[in-house]
């Protein structure tokens, strides 16, 4: 066992080309650049100004503040990264539903849905789309002309299922409230806006101005991280936002995905990468690439299930177009079945403990299999119809 283990392992790192170990930080660049636009959004408060002013829209009625709080949780996912817009918001709705006295699973379970549904819209909403998209040289612009339809019909069956499973709670009325102040620096808020705005712009461009999209997203956070610090020391500040972001920045994902894609290179070099992408075969590549990936992202965690996927898939040498979005859909949707799907849904749990709001394992599950599974079967319906 011992010998064999050592081979395995010699013949990883002898069959290792450069593109092979570059492509993944190339990956982890883009997504931790895009991370870092949205991080510096949530220090100068412009997703808890969003939600301040969401609350006071919806006033006292609960199904018109659950609404607004998925529809504005669905928008900002699309443009910014499902994890923060997770991380950012769980602690708003926990602070706003104890002031309130509501019952905040509602809206919790409702936040981490649509982060995690509309997510597939763009290639940038979670770095799953992103492995999985550029292994296969998918560009911004024809991702969008696939995934815009199975996300908004995915977006519309978790929000209907939403409502009927919590329609109960959302009639109670809701307390008065008081909100916490949110003190704005117009141009640090105006800055960041307009980097994450143009950089969305040239992403959907990259492929026409031949740019990779790790070096548009990595030029723009780098220019923020400049323009702010020069701002802070021209006026005597303390350069705080920067550095939180910096600290914030999700550093830890590249042991993580870089150990997760040596273990999936063992997998390929030992014969099981291929085996299972023949026991997966061809023909209904929807079902069984979107449920199995689905199902194996509860299992070892949607980024690993997509260094996996992308492997076997590349394995038989005949990915189709249906399977590769298939996966994507599977590693956005499967991180609402259970808490292990995700890596935001782990934290999210941890937050939500910290909070004193009781969720378990099991329950997390219950919620999950009622929305996930109907969610899923209508997005990979409407993928098989439309390609």
């Amino acid at each position: 066992m011992i010998a064999t283990s050592r081979v395995s392992f010699g013949s990883i790192i002898d069959g290792l080309t450069a593109e092979d170990a570059i492509n993944p930080l190339k990956i982890l660049c883009l997504f931790i650049s895009m991370t870092i636009l949205s991080i510096f959004l949530d220090e100068v408060g412009f997703f808890k100004h969003m939600a301040n002013i969401v609350c006071k829209k919806a006033g006292k009625n609960q199904i018109k503040l659950f609404l607004y709080l998925y529809i504005l949780t669905s928008v900002l996912t699309v443009f910014t990264s499902n994890d923060i817009i997770i991380l950012t918001f769980t602690p708003f709705i926990c602070y706003f539903a104890k002031n309130t006295k509501i019952n905040p699973i509602p809206y919790l379970v409702g936040e981490f849905v649509a982060a995690n549904t509309w997510s597939m819209m763009l290639v940038i909403g979670n770095p799953t789309n992103i492995y999985i998209a550029q292994s296969f040289n998918i560009d911004f612009l024809s991702y969008l002309k696939v995934m815009v339809l199975p996300t908004i019909v995915g977006g519309v069956v978790a929000s209907i299922i939403l409502l009927v499973l919590f329609k109960k709670y959302l009639h109670e009325p809701i307390g008065e409230c008081s909100y916490e102040e949110v003190h704005e620096n117009r141009f640090l808020l105006v800055t960041g806006l307009i980097h994450l705005g143009l950089c969305t712009i040239l992403l959907a461009i990259s492929s026409y101005i031949g740019l990779e999209m790790w070096y548009i997203s990595l030029g723009f956070a780098i220019s923020l991280l400049l323009i702010i610090s020069i701002y802070k020391i021209i006026h005597h500040e303390k350069d705080t936002e920067v550095e939180e972001t910096i600290i914030r920045a999700p550093w830890t994902l590249i042991p993580f995905v870089l150990s997760m894609f040596v273990i999936v290179l063992a997998l390929k070099e030992n014969g099981i990468t291929e085996a299972l992408g023949n026991a997966l075969g061809n023909g209904l590549d929807e079902i069984k690439y979107g449920l199995s990936s689905f199902l194996c992202a509860n299992i070892i965690n949607n980024i690993p299930m997509s260094l996996f996927f992308t492997e076997i898939l590349e394995t038989i040498g005949t990915a189709s177009t249906n399977a590769i979005y298939a996966t994507i859909i599977g590693s956005n949707i499967g991180a609402y079945l259970t808490p292990i799907g995700a890596l935001a849904g782990i934290m999210w749990m941890s937050i939500l403990k910290k909070q004193g709001v009781e969720m378990t394992f099991l329950k997390f599950t219950k919620y999950g299999l009622i929305i996930a599974v109907p969610t899923i079967l209508s997005t990979l319906l409407i993928l098989f119809l439309i390609l």
